[in-house]
């Protein structure tokens, strides 16, 4: 088993990581907020340039890995545009991409995008989507929006565990950013005559975030080479990486936002913008309590296998 990116699909990420920085970065999502109607072409010549489209994630290994490094790419600069949903778009719908969806009132973060999008249940029950029109700023909304369904198939198993496990790896680079965030400002900010850096609380505090976001990377990882050899159990094993990593993403963000004190919940730092914006990748298509509960019900007495089950089985004993 290798659950290590390859050279190329790295490389790639580290271009893409380079391309949304020249884009704008930091600016990105706040010139999006500003004019939500305009967000999509923030981005849409770096993604020509890239080849992000022309990537093939459920028919190629090695483009998935790409897939995934762009994803996260996308996640370290907040791009504001739904990457990992339009890479898992199924190839036998004429769709420009793939939402996974819970509960009685569907919701993506897909609002004033003009693209076709389908949308799948955990059972694999496929619908066409599409997005309502709100007046609803993205500064409270960060771009959900309710959808109105149109049944069409049962035939989306395939499509569950690669539309829940790409925007995992958006939410990774997330966590990504908010540690080097937090890291930095530690590094320059002084408190009696030292930088903060250097408090034994605040190098535990930092210790404990990384540990959550590395533990996030490991399961990624495997879960991406679960999808690739088209394992029976991927599906749970993509539950269970959501599981990780929006807990994850709990711990990490709520120690970036106490390093940073008072200004961490102000708009004149990044780590709140970065906040803001992750909150549909954790919330949607059901926040942690609604992922237990999808992954104990999907996996019930007979537990999980491979590396999640392995990490189970130490955390319990």
């Amino acid at each position: 088993m290798i659950t290590e990116l390859s050279e190329e699909a790295t490389e790639f990420g580290r271009q893409a990581l380079r391309a949304f920085e020249a884009a704008g970065g930091d600016n990105l999502i706040q010139r999006a907020e500003a004019d939500p109607a305009g967000r999509a072409g923030l981005v849409e010549e770096v993604f020509e340039e890239i080849g992000a489209w022309e990537l093939d994630p459920r028919g190629d290994a090695e483009e998935l890995e790409a897939a995934a490094a762009l994803c996260r790419s996308a996640g370290y600069w907040a791009v504001p545009y739904p990457v990992a949903e339009r890479l898992s778009r199924p190839t036998d719908l004429d769709v420009d991409g793939l939402v996974v969806i819970a509960g009685a009132a569907p919701s993506a973060a897909i609002s004033g995008l003009d693209l076709r999008w389908a949308a799948v249940t955990l059972d694999g029950r496929r619908s066409t989507a599409t997005a309502r029109t709100s007046a609803a700023s993205p500064r409270t909304t960060a771009f959900v929006t309710p959808l109105d369904l149109h049944a069409l198939d049962a035939n989306g198993a395939g499509d569950v565990a690669l539309g829940l496990v790409l925007p995992c790896w958006t939410l990774l680079g997330m966590l990504d950013r908010a540690i080097d965030l937090a890291r930095t400002h530690v590094q320059l900010r002084e408190q009696f005559g030292q930088p903060l850096a250097r408090l034994q609380s605040v190098q535990f505090q930092l210790t404990d975030a990384e540990v959550e976001r590395s533990g996030v990377d490991v399961l990624a990882k495997y879960a991406l080479w679960s999808v690739q050899t088209g394992r029976n159990e991927a599906v749970d094993d993509a539950l269970a990486l959501r599981l990780a990593a929006v807990e994850a993403a709990d711990t990490v963000f709520r120690v970036a936002h106490q390093l940073h004190g008072a200004s961490g919940f102000c708009d004149e730092t990044q780590i709140s913008w970065l906040s803001r914006y992750s909150l549909p990748l954790r919330r949607l298509p059901f926040g942690p309590s609604g992922t237990l509960d999808a992954l104990t019900s999907s996996v019930g007495i007979q537990g999980l296998t491979g590396l999640f089950g392995d990490k189970l089985e130490e955390t319990a004993s």
